[in-house]
């Protein structure tokens, strides 16, 4: 706690430090060639279709819940009904297993924006956290390049600290260096619009609140796989905008980004392509207009 008072005073009492020069060549294009589903025709933004290399590989993804529930009395533990299971082959008492994705497999680029749309259950959380590597397939596999990111901080926060401890927490397990925190402190405050209640306990903040500055320090570093569940609902007008943007941003700097939201304005106008889940498959894979279009008639 002490090292972390230190760097936090470090981080509000010295200027921002300049940032590293960029890596000649670093920002080149790609020559990789690419087969993308309805390419858009001449005319559209450069980033409508997107062109480099993979970012993420989905092949044949098969995601399986195991759930338990409560045994009744003849089937509680006890050695006789478990030498009886054993024998039988039988699993334990009262297991269901809850086939969450089935066979779901496309591939994204760097400068994709993807819309991850879908009833409550169709998989869009299941999917993520598979991309995420916080779920082990049961079938298929993921493959990433670099290091996906479900909004980044999530298990680093910790409610009892305040906000600008969390903000230095969040960026170092990000992998930021102290420079970088140092640059990125103010203009996370100023992003997740907290103001003075960063020198607040994260305990006392609404969802919204919680949810800004997740959003705020996850998005200060330029991801290559960036994972974004519903982060944007708990959001007003205004942040939201924000958030559209740096969404823009990142796709602009290389990145990849998928967004699952419930809010279908803010998949069209932020992403280039949307995925359509139904019942743990893929139903349509393209053009957001199209997709959209088709998701709301069914």
């Amino acid at each position: 706690m002490a090292e972390l008072t230190k760097e936090l005073s470090q981080v509000k009492g010295q200027e921002p430090a300049v940032p590293d020069e960029a890596v000649p060549g670093k920002d080149e294009p790609s020559k990789d060639v690419r087969v993308h589903p309805n390419p858009a025709p001449a005319g559209k933004r450069p980033l409508d279709v997107p062109t480099g290399t993979p970012t993420v590989i989905v092949d044949d993804l098969h995601i399986v819940y195991r759930v338990y529930g409560a045994a009744s009395d003849n089937e509680k533990g006890n050695a006789v009904n478990a030498l009886t299971r054993l024998l039988k082959r039988q699993g334990r008492p009262q297991m269901k297993e809850v086939h969450a994705v089935k066979g779901v497999s496309f591939v994204s680029y760097h400068g994709d924006a993807i819309g991850v749309v879908g009833r409550n259950g169709s998989g869009k959380s299941t999917l993520l956290r598979a991309i995420a590597g916080l779920l082990p397939p049961h079938e298929g596999a993921v493959y990433t390049d670099g290091q996906p990111s479900l909004l980044g901080v999530n298990a680093a926060l910790m409610r009892e600290l305040t906000g600008e401890r969390n903000i230095v927490l969040g960026c170092y397990a990000m992998g930021m260096s102290p420079s970088e925190v140092r640059e990125k402190y103010q203009e996370i405050v100023d992003f997740s619009g907290i103001d003075e209640f960063v020198q607040l306990p994260m305990s006392t903040y609404s969802s919204g609140m919680g949810a800004r500055l997740r959003f705020a320090i996850s998005s200060a570093k330029t991801h290559d796989v960036l994972l974004i569940d519903e982060a944007l609902a708990t959001g007003d007008r205004e942040f939201r905008k924000k958030s559209e943007e740096r969404i823009k941003q990142i796709r602009e700097s290389a990145g990849t980004v998928f967004l699952v939201a419930h809010d279908l304005r803010v998949i069209e106008e932020t992403c280039n392509r949307v995925i359509w889940l139904h019942k743990g498959k893929i139903k349509m894979d393209g053009d957001p207009k199209e997709v959209l279009a088709a998701y709301n008639k069914g």
